[in-house]
């Protein structure tokens, strides 16, 4: 199966996405390790961010040298633009960590910040889809361009309303794409538990039925991400990192290699779990017949007495008349002498 078809798949197992994004630190050994891990804990894809520090930030935002991150501000020894500078991955780069994806056997895809870099990623690396990051829901001139570039297109939906949801949805279909899977996200980092709002991944889907549902995940832990499956999500994304106290963007908040196997593991057997919607007994016949109860005789009977209800018990195994009979056989002649604890059968009765 295409990478294509398990983004957009209905049936097929969740969809697992290590997002790497910028904690490689600029090290592409690291990226190539990070690779490697992502592969052995179960994940489908592994996704970078394509960007220079000329597409991510304008000139007063290095000025001005303010860090998002509460534990980077106020540091002298480098500034906002040197450090984005140290962490963009360049062309030859990301052809490098494409070609190595290739050759480990695990998908590889990114989040372009401008349309040159969507260019490269489709039409150079191509890339099986295009991921758009939160703040760019709205950049609605940006949609339509990734839009007609003909690739299945993720969409995360954190600081955004249902309306500029709808709206970018409905303008990358307009472009005559409508190859979309829509993330349930919070933008925070991480965010409370009571902020997450899973139950918006059911809203989406009863909104958008025709589209994949999933979640990019900002929490702590596996627990949301797998609750998100729980729910339905068809695609799960988790910041990955080998380890969550190296210098960095994201790895506090990202999965380690036990956290990412924990989640791609859970993700595969609560899908298996979740089932059909139709009620019907899975256990064998065998089974049931040794779990269930039978009319049994409480005590030693003579042929010709008539059956009490208080001369009847139920017990293990299915074998004889159900419980269900008990009206039936109250009343009824025995037809023979029985013992305690006998199994009544039809032809014990007359």
């Amino acid at each position: 199966m295409s990478t294509t078809c398990k983004i957009l798949a209905k049936d097929a197992k969740p969809y697992v996405i290590a997002e790497i994004g910028a904690n490689h630190n600029g090290d592409m050994d690291l990226a190539r390790k990070l690779i490697d891990q992502a592969k052995e804990a179960g994940a489908d894809c592994v996704k970078f961010q394509s960007w220079t520090k000329d597409s991510v930030f304008c000139r007063k935002k290095y000025e001005d040298n303010y860090f998002l991150g509460d534990d980077y501000r106020d540091r002298n020894d480098y500034t906002l633009e040197e450090i984005v500078e140290a962490y963009s991955v360049s062309e030859s780069e990301l052809i490098m960590l494409k070609a190595y994806c290739d050759e480990v056997g695990i998908d590889f895809s990114s989040t372009p910040f401008s349309r040159e870099e969507a260019d490269f990623l489709v039409d150079t690396l191509d890339a099986p889809f295009v991921k758009v990051a939160s703040m760019d829901l709205n950049n609605y001139p940006f949609l339509d361009y990734l839009a007609r570039k003909g690739k299945p297109i993720i969409i995360s939906t954190g600081f955004s309303d249902l309306n500029e949801i709808d709206k970018a949805i409905s303008t990358i279909e307009k472009a005559g794409n409508k190859d979309i899977v829509i993330l349930h996200c919070v933008s925070s980092y991480p965010p409370c538990d009571c902020d997450v709002n899973l139950n918006n991944i059911k809203t989406l889907m009863s909104i958008y039925p025709e589209y994949n549902i999933g979640f990019s995940d900002h929490t702590i832990g596996i627990e949301i991400p797998l609750a998100a499956v729980a729910l339905g999500a068809r695609v799960v994304e988790k910041h990955f990192t080998l380890d969550k106290e190296m210098e960095g963007w994201d790895h506090k908040v990202s999965a380690n290699y036990a956290e990412m196997s924990a989640i791609t593991n859970g993700a595969k057997r609560i899908q298996d779990a979740l089932g059909s919607k139709r009620i019907v007994a899975t256990e064998t016949q065998e089974k049931k017949v040794e779990f269930r109860r039978s009319l049994v005789l409480k005590r030693k009977m003579k042929s010709g007495e008539v059956i009490s209800i208080n001369d009847i018990g139920f017990k293990r195994p299915g074998t004889g008349l159900k419980p269900e009979m008990v009206e039936f056989v109250v009343g009824l002649k025995i037809n023979k002498d029985l013992e305690y604890d006998h199994i009544i059968r039809k032809e014990d009765l007359m």
